[in-house]
């Protein structure tokens, strides 16, 4: 990858104060909860951070978050669950409408493809072809 991950999460987590309003200091608790702690208690403390993103479907640095810490799980357990979580975080981000950080779809579009190599879904699918159709190149 060319970026790191967990500095990416951090990032996108701080970016994201404003977009979670009266949520934000439960979502402080669970990041600190699943970011000191391993096992059990930072896998739960992880799926009240996705849940938290389910309200907030519109919340693109939110939405970002979870993805680059969906991939931090991938790494702490190869399982497919989290690819396949990590593969419709990736498509619903990358298919919506919403205004979106381009640092934040370069980086996320790579995680897609890792999440789906993973998989063994190595060829791009419709979702991927016209994003890449979509997206700006360079200079446009």
């Amino acid at each position: 990858m060319q970026f790191d991950a967990a500095l990416a999460a951090q990032a996108a987590f701080q970016e994201a104060e404003i977009e979670l309003g009266p949520d934000w200091d439960t979502a402080v608790e669970m990041e600190e909860t699943f970011s000191s702690n391993a096992g059990s208690t930072a896998r739960e403390a992880y799926e009240g951070l996705l849940s938290l993103g389910a309200r907030y479907p519109k919340a693109r640095s939110y939405q970002a978050f979870c993805i680059y810490i969906t991939w931090q799980q991938v790494t702490e357990q190869t399982i497919a669950h989290h690819f396949q979580t990590g593969v419709r975080l990736c498509e619903a981000y990358l298919v919506s409408r919403e205004a979106k950080d381009l640092r934040h779809i370069e980086q996320i579009t790579e995680l897609y493809e890792s999440f789906r190599a993973g998989l063994g879904l190595d060829e791009e699918d419709e979702i991927q072809v016209e994003f890449r159709k979509d997206t700006p190149k360079g200079g446009d």
